[in-house]
Formats: C-alpha cells, structure tokens, sequence
C-alpha cells in the first residue's frame, strides 16, 4: 500500500510495550511532510535506524558516523547479535561503542566495555555491578535515534545518550534529581562471552581508566584472538570524582568489590570460566548531568587517548552531534529523491536503506593489528562476508561513491599482499568463515571494469588486482575455511566434487554444490579482468571455468513436476541426491544443518537446490535451455515463487525476481519485484526479511526501488520500474550526476499488486535523449559514468511491452548467446 505521512504515524499501536517512541516515526513523517517546501533537506530526518531491529534484521541503531569503527549502543539481553533490540521483554545490561551491524553472528560481535549507570541507595559495596544485578528495563516507548545519536531510557529513569566520530565519542547520561551518579564499566564482559585476558587501570587523578583485553571472534575460529583498547574520560566539565575502585563477579556467588584499588590484570582463565570485571565509581555530590568521553583503539591504550582528545577534544555533545549529522548529509544526498511526489513509506525505506549502506564495513585505518600492524594502504574491518556482499553493495557503491569503494578495495588487495589471498570475511580484524569462496573476486571484477580508467586515480594498481585475483583463482590455500578457495579439486574435476580425496589443503567438505556455483561466477570476473587487461590465455581458461555451473546440473532430478536441478556430485562423476527442497522453506525437517555445520550434506550453504538452481547470473540463457525453454522456465519461476521456496533474505535469490527478463518477460519481473518489496520491506523494526547482512539486504531494496538491478563483475543494469517518479545519483569523483525521470510514473503502481490501469510497464528508454534499442537493460558507460538524463517512459498496458524489445542485444546478455564479447 501507498503511505501517506499521516497513515505512517497510524501504524504505530498506542499504548503497545513497544520500541522505538512513537516519536520517531511522527517526526520522520513529518519531516517528509514538509520536504515539498524545502530546497536543501535535512536527509537525516528520514532515516529511521529502527529498522531492521526486530525480525533477526541484527541492524545496530547506534552513534555511528559513515563507516565508523564506533558505533554506541546499548547492549540487551536474549538473541542480539548488534546488541540492541526492539523486543521489550529484553533487559539493558550496559551501553558500549564497538559493534556492528546486520551481521548474523548467533553469539554477538563486540560489546565491549559496557558502560551502566547506576543508582546505589546502599553505597559502594552494594552496587549491583555483575551483568545478572544490573540488567534494567527500559522505559517504555523512549528508545530514541537518528543518524549520529542513540538515546535510551530506563526504567528508573536514568537516560542514556551517545554520539560519534570515527574512533571516539560522548556518552552522556541524565539521572533522577536528587540522585548519586554511580557507573560500572566493564573490562571482561563482550556479547560473545570471549574475554581472553587484559587490564583496567584507574587514573583517579585525571580521572581516566584505561582498557586493554583480548577477545575472540564473533565469526571464526576461536583459536584466534584480537586486541581492543578503550580509555574513558570521567571529569569533563565541573564533573568531580568521588568514590572508585573494582570489582569482579561470576553467576556462582562470587561478587567482590575494592575500594580504592586501582588495577586489575587477568590472563586467560583455562579452565573456561569467565569471570566479570572492571571499574566502579562514582561523582561528588548529586549532578543531574555527567558526560564521559570515549577513545578506541585496536593499537594500543595511548591511541585510544589519543583518538579521544584529538576527534573529541573539548567539543560539546551538540558539537559532535552535528558534525556527524553533516558527514550523513553529504553521504544521504548520494541520492536525491523527488520527495515530495514520492509516496512516504518509499522515501522512508530508501533512505534508511541508503544509511545503513554507509554504516560497514568500519574504516579502522590506523588501527590495523596483527599481521596488517603499521600498514600504509587503507585498512577496513567486519567484511561480513564477501558471499553477502558483492551482489548489491558494492555495485550501488559503483554508481556513488567509487573513492570509498577504492579504500575498501585497497583492503582486500592489502590482504592478499600480506597473506596471499584475498578475504572472505574479515572479522574483529581476524580471517573470518569462508562461505561461497573467493566472492572477493567479484568484488575486484566489478571495480576494474567501471573503473579501470580511473584506477590509478582512485589508488588501484590494475596489475596487482590482477595478481591478486589469479591467487584466488589458481592458488590453493592450506585451508580454505578463512580464505582462498579448494581450487586443486575443483580445476581437476570441473567441480567442487562431495566425499573427495583432498590431500593438499583443509577445509570443510560440505557444500560442495553452492560452491561450484559460487566458484563459477567467481572465475566469470577473473575471465572480465583478464579480457580487460587483454590476457587471452587466463581469458580463455577463466571463460571455460565458468562454465562449470553445468557440470553440477543433474537433468534426471524431478521435484514438483519440474525436471533438472543443481546437485552434489562424487568424483567418479555420479550425482549424490539430495531433495531439491532441503533447506528450503518447505523443508519439513526443521532440524537439518543447512549453514556451515560439518553435518551439512545437503550440498548447498544456507540455502535449498530449487533456490540455487536459478544461480547462474553470467548466463541464464543456458539455465534457460537446462530448464526446457522459455515457457517452461516461466512456469518453473512462478513455481518458485508460488510456492514458497523463494527467500527473499538469502543472497543466491537476490537476481530470481528479475530472472523473467531472461525469458523476454520483462513485466513480469515488474510485477514480482512489486509484490518482493511489498511481502518483505517496511518501515517498522522488522522491516527487513531477516539479517541486513552488512547491507545487503539494505542495498537490494534501494536497487528495487530505484527500478534497475545490477548484473555483478560487468557494467550491466537491468531495467525494472522505479518506485518513485525521479531521482538524481550524484557521483562527486566523477563530477557527475544523472537524474532517472520516469514518463507517466503513477503512485498508484506502488502496491504489491499493481492495479489494472495503473501504470508501471517499461515501454521505452531513453538516454540523454537518445532511444535504447531494448528496454530490458543499460550500460553503465553510457548512463551514469557519463552523467546526463535518463527518461523511462511507463504504461499501464502490460501485454503491449512484455517484451526487451527488438533486435539482437534486447534481451540481457549471457555467455552461451555471445554475451560480454566486449567491455567498455
């Protein structure tokens, strides 16, 4: 449905025990209300960071500023991987300022250094500072943000507030008048209870307590530790200290309190416990009002200082608040919508979409550790995960933001300088899970062939993205679980084969399906980069490999009527069966591992065969003929659908939607795309289907709204119907901005089911004036790189244009018909 600003605020339940206030979403519709008499927006007044807070979205609604290694949120209890939640029921334990955000890491991922504020009638020794003592509710309907802010409230009345730079921040916290401000701080307590020995020293006479703790990863292997520091700044202001010491805890009795000392120095307890442990102090007198400066560091306690006092300083709250407000504006106004004929709830979900996009991966340059320690490339943290994100997130930053994408991208390139492959996953700055591969090659692919003019520009040396792409493509890792790929049996078989001999590396022999596919497509980008950089024999070579998807396709499997699906396959060249609908939503086995567990045999990561078996974005036309031709594939894609086995969260499905351009039924994916948006997106917190999964799913929506789907590791965009009659993208590094105007755009078209006459079918395009030859698909060179006008013109007459048009090139390309013969 169509919302307006006033519908938008009625779909919040009065009086419900719900989060976040209800005043968040009255002053995002209102703040779209006003937008038609407004020249220059405040972009920030409709970015709600709720969203995706409820429904195991996992999204982190706190202080952050675009790509900060900080982010200050609260910390709950139950399921809560970004440590905020929406679910009332859940209890606060502390406010931190290191986690991430739409991540999926069942144990959590940072957590650091909680902070509580306290009310202690008793004195010192009986304040509640071990994590069961203290936990509070919150205040009902008073959880409070915005780009840069995060407020909360809790049940007795003390306000948590927070705000950022890139490595600091103010946390300020309002208390009862009347009342004695004490605090807890945390120096062992993480959200995934992985406290591996460290330090808290107190400085009572500057009032400063510094951090230094090791701590495991929130997504591989818990062999491996990183190094966190924090320093917090107590008297700020008129602020004096009072009382001050430590203390240490465990839920089986133990809760010791010492006042007056200064130290605490633990190492990893062996026997598995974890102990509880930090700082307890307290102010002079009974001030409304303390305000505590924060400094991070992944280096050391000094840096952490020094991040504080240089990106802090003296600054106020409002002055950090606002400098992060402009660093949003500039990044929100990448897009700029025609909002005031756009229908609210679009505005609302694209926006907060584009916000989170800038929320991960976080710039921690300067802060490298490990092997990455005194690094001069660009050094970024939490790439949850490669698999997750080179589908949508790194295209959308193709079209604005190619300096960021760069910076990112140096990371990767520096990752294979100093450990030979590419990542997957960085994690808590250590090598995370493996999922689909070496998606980073497409992720490299996709910036040389839109950037490769500007490469040197931007800070990329072709030829050593180059090198680092064959290193993933030919080069075995001795364990592919953290990196690389299990390329030796791959390229000896032509697939990832299921229960094989594997004598020269390690990793987990499970998915051995999806992988197949995942390497396919990963060697189509090494085959672009190699026909860019003009490397005929890898071209050739990568060219054949990405073919292999056919050699996991079983013809001879029949699930509901439809005949050929993708499968595991042994060695000696048979296919291992596996029900086509494991580990979909249809599965009747709720229990069957379908993740990265070793008891996975299902051949595919997180996902089913009728999912995958669409997987194949370098070539549909052939998927096409596997399939029985056009109607057939028709049948079998509404069946998909139908059905029930699409998952509109899960990566392998995001081009599905759009698989009817394939099939030369481009209105049909107009109409899918509609019905995807509405059925799965919203503005509420559980506005998304499931982890934002660093963006995403974020990035996915923005696309869908904007009425173009990009086709990874080329230049390609698919054309569907813009929710929204015109939008500009400006991109600041090329100079340019290209505004998409959509003829006839009817708002009425913008439901899940689009209503006869209303009109939402692309009939023609038009590029600076100039008419595609199809309507199905554009190029990248000749639109946004160029910058100009793109007009889409609509009808409400489907049968008329449910075709790409006519001619050779209308229909998407592929390999199998001579597709991307040619780069631009």
């Amino acid at each position: 449905m169509v919302l307006t600003a006033l519908s938008l605020v009625a779909l919040l339940l009065p009086g419900a025990l719900a989060q976040p206030s209800p005043d968040v979403q009255r002053r995002i519709a209102q703040a779209i209300a006003n937008s038609a008499n407004v020249t220059s927006p405040d972009y920030t007044a409709f970015v709600n960071p709720f969203i995706g807070t409820d429904n195991f979205g996992d999204v982190c609604p706190g202080a952050s500023i675009p790509f900060g290694m900080v982010k200050f949120s609260t910390d709950l209890t139950g399921y809560a991987p970004a440590g905020y939640v929406t679910d009332p029921t859940q209890k606060i334990r502390g406010l931190s300022p290191l986690h991430d955000s739409g991540t999926g890491s069942s144990l959590g991922t940072y957590g650091n250094f909680e902070i509580m504020p306290l009310l202690c009638p008793g004195g010192f020794d009986r304040c509640t500072t071990s994590l069961l003592a203290r936990e509070r509710f919150r205040k009902n309907n008073t959880d409070e943000a915005s780009p840069g802010y995060f407020a909360q409230t809790m049940d007795n009345e003390i306000k948590m507030e927070a705000t950022s730079t890139r490595r600091a921040g103010l946390e300020r916290f309002t208390f009862p008048k009347g009342s004695k401000p004490y605090f807890v701080l945390d120096l062992a307590n993480d959200l995934p209870n992985s406290f591996a020995g460290g330090q808290l020293n107190i400085d009572p006479q500057n009032g400063r307590i510094t951090i230094s703790g090791s701590y495991g990863s929130s997504f591989g292997p818990t062999s491996f530790n990183y190094r966190a520091f924090a320093c917090y700044d107590l008297l700020n202001g008129n602020q004096q200290l009072d009382e001050y010491g430590v203390w240490t805890a465990d839920i089986h009795g133990l809760d010791a309190k010492g006042l007056g000392l200064t130290q605490l120095n633990y190492t990893r307890n062996l026997i598995g416990d974890h102990y509880q442990s930090g700082a307890l102090f307290s102010y002079k007198g009974t001030p409304s009002t303390i305000t505590i400066r924060v400094g991070i560091s992944f280096i050391s306690t000094d840096q952490a200082c020094s991040n504080a006092e240089t990106e802090v300083g003296s600054s106020s709250f409002e002055d950090i608040m606002n400098q992060s407000k402009a660093l949003w504006n500039e990044k929100l106004s990448k897009i700029e919508l025609d909002i005031a004929n756009t229908p609210p709830n679009v505005t609302e979900m694209l926006y907060s979409s584009l916000y989170r996009s800038f929320l991960t991966p976080n710039n921690a340059t300067g802060e490298a550790q490990g092997q990455f320690l005194g690094t001069s490339s660009f050094y970024f943290d939490s790439l949850y995960c490669s698999w997750d994100t080179f589908r949508t997130f790194y295209p959308l930053m193709t079209l604005h933001s190619p300096v960021e994408y760069s910076q990112i991208l140096d990371s990767y390139i520096d990752a294979f300088r100093k450990r030979g492959w590419m990542p997957e996953c960085r994690a808590n700055n250590l090598p995370g899970w493996t999922q689909g591969g070496s998606s980073a090659d497409n992720i490299a692919s996709q910036f040389a062939i839109n950037y490769h003019n500007e490469a040197q520009r931007l800070g990329i040396d072709l030829n050593e993205l180059y090198s680092a792409l064959l290193a993933d493509g030919d080069v075995n890792p001795p364990e592919w679980n953290i990196e690389g790929r299990e390329v030796n049996v791959y390229k000896q078989f032509g697939f990832v084969p299921f229960a094989v001999l594997d004598t020269g590396s390690t990793g987990r022999q499970t998915r051995e399906g999806s992988r197949t596919l995942e390497y396919a497509f990963e060697d189509f980008g090494i085959r672009q980069v190699a026909k860019l950089l003009g490397h005929s024999d890898d071209e050739e070579r990568y060219l054949n490999r990405s073919l292999f998807y056919r050699n996991v396709w079983d013809p001879s499997v029949v699930s509901d009527g439809f005949k050929g699906f993708m499968q595991k396959r042994f060695s000696n060249g048979t296919f291992a069966f596996t029900d086509p609908a494991n580990c979909s939503p249809n599965d009747k086995n709720e229990s069957r591992s379908c993740s990265l567990q070793g008891d996975n045999v299902n051949g595919f990561y997180e996902s089913s065969s009728w999912e995958y078996s669409w997987y194949a974005p370098h070539d549909t036309a052939h998927l096409i003929e596997l399939m029985g031709g056009n109607e057939t594939f028709l049948d079998r894609l509404d069946h998909f659908f139908d059905k029930g086995y699409y998952l509109a969260g899960n990566e392998p499905s995001f081009q599905t939607p759009i698989g009817y351009h394939y099939a030369n039924q481009p209105a049909r994916s107009v109409d899918r795309v509609r019905q995807v948006v509405f059925q799965n997106f919203g503005i509420t917190p559980a506005g998304l289907p499931g982890n934002d999964d660093q963006a995403a799913m974020a990035t996915l929506l923005i696309f869908h709204l904007l009425g173009i789907y990009p086709v990874p590791s080329t230049s390609q965009y698919l054309i569907l119907s813009p929710f929204t009659p015109k939008y500009t993208i400006h991109n600041s590094f090329l100079g340019t901005s290209t505004t998409v105007t959509v003829q006839g755009f009817d708002a009425n078209s913008v439901k899940e089911t689009i209503p006869r006459g209303a009109a939402a079918y692309v009939k023609s395009v038009s590029i600076n004036g100039k008419v595609t030859s199809g309507r199905c698909h554009f190029d990248f060179y000749d639109a946004f790189r160029l910058g100009g006008n793109i007009s889409i013109e609509v009808t409400a007459n489907k049968s008329s244009v449910n075709n790409c048009g006519e001619g050779a090139g209308a229909i998407p390309e592929s390999l199998s018909t001579g597709g991307f013969a040619t780069l631009r």
